[in-house]
């Protein structure tokens, strides 16, 4: 069994590598899926967030209206307490789905799809949040880090919007804003096991995916048989 962490800045196409991967045969969850869950109304995670932000977040459907508390998280400058409250409860789901997970295969390889790996921990430390949280992120065996140049991760997140004029340079704008929260590549590749560089067709970006899964297959094999001997 490997526990493996994916990440990248916004746009950077980790979910692009994340499909590739369940292609191959990896298990994989999306952290941004397993947020928007949590955020559902009757969910804990709901509650805490209209206490915090207050309830002009809520849409008249009763649902978090994520154009605002986006607003009001990003350019009001309060990501970190939406943060707070977002990822602890994000952390303990994924540990609910990789116990499943190794539960039905010992030699699964079971990929975590976050792009703020980093920023939770920076975020978990600088909060003084519970140890378990920290304790839950040390547990990954391995990092994979998609990288880009920032105008193309700019370009690729508006692209996807499928926005023009006004609309498209305030979507520019927005993601400008999301990026300065993100910790720079350059940092991240210093403390990843795999680099996925993400800036050429995609016929190289699945070469690249398809070496990467035969080595952390490797790797995960290596750990079972290790668990065997114990």
């Amino acid at each position: 069994m490997l526990r493996v962490g994916l990440t990248g800045g916004l746009g950077s196409g980790k979910s692009t590598v994340a499909g590739i991967l369940r292609e191959l045969g990896a298990e994989v969850i999306e952290s941004d899926e397993l947020g928007r869950t949590l955020m559902e109304p009757g969910q804990p995670v709901y509650g805490e967030i209209v206490r915090a932000f207050g309830p002009d977040v809520v849409g008249a459907d009763r649902r978090l209206n994520r154009a605002k508390l986006a607003d009001l998280a990003f350019r009001g400058g309060r990501v970190k307490e939406l943060n707070a409250i977002v990822h602890p409860a994000v952390i303990a789901a994924q540990r609910g789905w990789m116990q499943q997970v190794f539960a039905r295969d010992r030699a699964a390889v079971a990929v975590v799809v976050s792009a703020l790996i980093f920023e939770v921990e920076r975020d978990a430390r600088a909060h003084g949040l519970q140890e378990s949280v920290l304790a839950d992120l040390r547990r990954l065996d391995i990092i994979v880090v998609v990288t880009a140049p920032e105008e193309a991760k700019i370009a690729r997140y508006v692209d996807r919007l499928g926005l023009s004029g006004v609309n498209r340079e305030s979507a520019e704008a927005d993601a400008r804003a999301r990026l300065s929260h993100q910790i720079p590549d350059a940092e991240k590749v210093g403390r990843s096991n795999y680099v996925i560089d993400n800036t050429g067709d995609m016929d190289s970006l699945r070469s690249q995916v398809e070496r990467l899964w035969r080595r952390l297959k490797e790797q995960s094999n290596k750990l079972l048989q290790l668990e065997s001997l114990e």
